[in-house]
Parts: C-alpha cells; sequence; structure tokens
C-alpha cells in the first residue's frame, strides 16, 4: 500500500503549536529552517525529509503520525491534538472563531491537568 504525508495535519499542528508566534520565532526554534520554508509548509505544501524531521521532533510527534496509506492515523494523537486538527480542519469557521475555540480547549485540558484526570 502505497504511503502519503498528511500535510493539513500536520500544518494544523504547526499552526497550533506556534500559535500567536511569528514564523522567524519558530523557524528560529526549529533551526536552520526559514520563515518560508515554515509558511509553505503550513500551506500544506510538502516539506524536504530533514525539514520533516526538525518539525517532527520540534512537535514532539513520531513521524509516522502523519503518514496516511498505512497502519498509522489520526488515532495516535491525543484527545487535544485531535479537537485542535479537527477545528483548523473546518471550512465553516473563521480564523478568528477558531483561533477563540482552540484557546478554550487549551483551557479545558489545562484544567483537567491542574486537577487530575475526568471521574
Amino acid at each position: 500500500m502505497k504511503s502519503t504525508l498528511n500535510t493539513d495535519l500536520l500544518a494544523s499542528m504547526i499552526k497550533s503549536k506556534r500559535g500567536k508566534k511569528g514564523l522567524r520565532d519558530t523557524a528560529e526554534e526549529l533551526g536552520n529552517v526559514s520563515a518560508a520554508t515554515l509558511s509553505r509548509v503550513e500551506q500544506g505544501k510538502l516539506p524536504d525529509v530533514e525539514t520533516f524531521i526538525k518539525i517532527c521532533k520540534w512537535l514532539d510527534v513520531a513521524t509516522d503520525v502523519f503518514t496516511v496509506g498505512d497502519k498509522t492515523s489520526i488515532s495516535k494523537l491525543s484527545e487535544k491534538d485531535k479537537i485542535v486538527y479537527e477545528l483548523r480542519a473546518s471550512r465553516e469557521l473563521d480564523a478568528d472563531t477558531i483561533d477563540t475555540m482552540i484557546s478554550m480547549v487549551n483551557i479545558a485540558f489545562t484544567k483537567i491537568k491542574k486537577n487530575g484526570k475526568k471521574k
């Protein structure tokens, strides 16, 4: 079976992690990746292998999380990341609404961590 890269998921996770931080600051964190390259990846373009690996390390996820066509899938993501992914993938919501909802999700999951798992 042929494997491909889920660039939508990759873009969503990058946008989510960098939040309001600028592309240049994030590119510097990644090391040896330009802001222009990061912008292209956020737009769904396929990164080169070296850049892809750097991004995965920065996201703290395994590379196979983004593989489509094999046994791996979105199911490897945390519940929070799944929600964020679905919000970022929405074509009905505007960017401000998505950002607000992601902030609410972050608050909810932070509260769960502080108080322990829900009962």
